[in-house]
C-alpha cells in the first residue's frame, strides 16, 4: 500500500510541476533523446505525459506479475519492491528534469 501512495505522490508531483511551469513551457519539448539532435527529438508539449503514463503502466504490470507468480517468495518481493521504487523515482526525476530544462 505504501508503494501506491508513493506512486500517487509522484503523479501529483509531476502534475504540479507541469502546472507551475505551464506558462514557460514551449509548444514543443524534447522527449526522444535517442534520436538525432534537432527536430526529430521534439514532440508537442502535452506528450510529456507519456512519461507518467508509462511509469504507472510499468508499476501495475510489475504488481500483477508479482501477485500472479511470486506472491510467496520474499526474495522476489524485495526485488520487485526496489524495482518499483527505482521506476517511480527515475521516471519522476526525468519528467521534472525535462520540464525544468525547457522552461
Amino acid at each position: 500500500m505504501t508503494m501506491i501512495k508513493l506512486l500517487l505522490g509522484a503523479d501529483v508531483l509531476m502534475i504540479l510541476t507541469f502546472i507551475l511551469k505551464f506558462k514557460t513551457i514551449p509548444p514543443q519539448v524534447p522527449l526522444f533523446y535517442s534520436r538525432l539532435w534537432g527536430e526529430s527529438q521534439l514532440v508537442d508539449s502535452w506528450m510529456i505525459f507519456i512519461i507518467p503514463i508509462f511509469m504507472n503502466l510499468l508499476f501495475f504490470i510489475n504488481q500483477y506479475i508479482f501477485n500472479k507468480f511470486y506472491k510467496d517468495n520474499i526474495f522476489i518481493k524485495n526485488i520487485f519492491y526496489y524495482l518499483n521504487l527505482l521506476l517511480i523515482v527515475s521516471f519522476t526525476l526525468i519528467f521534472i528534469k525535462i520540464i525544468f530544462i525547457v522552461s
